[in-house]
């Protein structure tokens, strides 16, 4: 499946900003699972430098520093990405989930996508006995690993409500783990912390959804989002496998990944500092759009 990504932030400022360095994580990078066909970052007003390179993860970080002063930055991302998922491992013929974690741990090298790289606690992913025990449910003894997995994904998709208003992007994993409200990125972090508890490799993905909108009701244009989920390392021979849990689906091509990360601080598609600005409108339009209805 062939996507037409479109991504633009707005920053209207309070009054005039004198100074603005953005680490910027809005390129998509080609995977096993993609690959990146065209892709275009501008930025207005037009940044003084502009530096490119890649990330300990793979992905594309622009660093662009604006020494104008401006009242506005936009920020737009334009990609045209092609999505081929491997078809799905058989869940019930994957290996037995304490094989893999003993085979993660044995893993001795450090590349970007190795398992070793995924084990270990983060800032935002700590170890909690709490959430470690909430995952333990879904593993029993000798229990093959997709099927596991999926099980816990199920469990957080029908037990945690999606509630865009319940947190923000600095709540802690624990507090939006007790309150049972979040959004995506706070379902994919109580999936990291849970599955690492247990000694499983386990990546964040930073990406974007295909949406279908209902039966006879166009598509919004910009109403599209950035979504997240995780992908879990089920042994040498099936490699890393994407799951969804706000949507308890396993990820194929209606996800579309944009970096890849040990939570969401690697991946965060904007960070910087500004200088001047006291207050600050922030829009952000996506659009997600299959070639063929680009084409039509």
């Amino acid at each position: 499946m062939i996507y037409t990504l479109r991504h633009r932030t707005t920053y209207n400022y309070g009054n005039t900003v004198s100074f603005a360095r953005c680490v910027l994580r809005l390129t998509p990078n080609s995977s096993p699972g993609q690959t990146v066909l065209t892709t275009q970052l501008t930025v207005t007003p037009a940044p003084t430098l502009r530096d490119e390179r890649l990330g300990p993860f793979g992905e594309v970080m622009v660093t662009v520093l604006i020494d104008k002063r401006h009242e506005t930055l936009v920020i737009e991302a334009n990609s045209r990405v092609d999505v081929h998922a491997p078809p799905l491992p058989d869940a019930s013929a994957s290996l037995p989930w304490e094989q893999v974690r003993a085979a993660a741990f044995a893993s001795t090298g450090m590349e970007a996508n190795g398992p070793a790289v995924f084990l270990y606690p983060t800032r935002r992913t700590p170890k909690l006995a709490e959430i470690t025990e909430y995952a333990r449910a879904s593993f029993p003894p000798g229990r093959p690993i997709i099927e596991a997995v999926s099980d816990l994904m199920r469990r957080i998709h029908r037990e945690f409500k999606y509630d865009p208003g319940a947190t923000e992007v600095s709540t802690p994993v624990l507090e939006a783990f007790k309150a049972r409200h979040g959004v995506c990125q706070d379902f994919a972090h109580i999936m990291i912390c849970g599955l690492r508890g247990l000694g499983l490799p386990t990546s964040y993905i930073s990406g974007y959804l295909r949406t279908i909108p209902p039966p006879g009701q166009p598509r919004l244009e910009g109403a599209d989002a950035t979504h997240a989920w995780v992908t879990v390392w089920c042994g040498k021979d099936v490699g890393w496998v994407g799951f969804d849990p706000t949507n308890a689906i396993l990820a194929q091509n209606d996800h579309i990944e944009l970096g890849v990360g040990r939570d969401y601080s690697d991946v965060a598609p904007i960070d910087g500092i500004i200088l001047g600005a006291r207050d600050q409108n922030l829009t952000v339009e996506v659009d997600v759009i299959p070639e063929e209805m680009a084409v039509a």
